[in-house]
């Protein structure tokens, strides 16, 4: 089974109690805030190695690190790397678009990570307001308005819509 596989089990999954999810997912939190903290400090930063690697320079475990790489996979530049088969001997490598990320953690809900102090050398305040004003424009459904029956009928004809278009409607 793939590494990810076993990740989305764990995190997803119904092996766990509620008490023991809500602990990996406080615990994961801690450690996703912490290795963004650093990612987010040099932002131009490429990072590159196994899957292990990474998780042994963060100092976390593999199965973690692989539920940050899911995390992050959208919002690198121009590529993902390859969650779906990678195991801890994939190379996989990070190197953030820091509008994308800034984005997605708006997305994710995830105001720990887009309110952290280092987006303040990143993203200019204006700018992290737009793409916030973006994201949550993106998820809003905007209904037409409706057309009373006593209103002028859109087609132009100065007629009633009862009296027009609306007539067989």
């Amino acid at each position: 089974m793939a590494i990810l596989q076993t990740w989305r089990d764990l995190a997803y999954g119904d092996g766990l109690s509620d008490k023991e999810r809500e602990n990996l997912w406080t615990g994961y939190f801690t450690i996703e805030k912490g290795i963004y903290e650093q990612i987010l400090s040099d932002p131009t930063q490429v990072i590159t190695g196994t899957v292990k690697e990474l998780a042994d320079k963060y100092n976390t475990e593999v199965l973690i690190m692989t539920g940050f790489l899911d995390g992050i996979n959208e919002s690198l530049k121009g590529y993902e790397n390859p969650i779906d088969t990678m195991d801890e001997n994939t190379q996989v490598k990070i190197e953030i678009d820091p509008e994308k990320l800034y984005y997605n953690m708006v997305e994710a809900k995830a105001n720990w990570l887009y309110e952290l102090p280092q987006w303040d050398s990143i993203l200019t305040e204006e700018r992290r307001k737009e793409l916030y004003k973006q994201q949550k424009a993106s998820g809003t459904i905007r209904k037409p308005q409706k057309i009373g029956r006593n209103d002028p009928c859109p087609c132009g004809s100065g007629k009633k819509y009862k009296k027009c278009c609306g007539k067989n409607a």
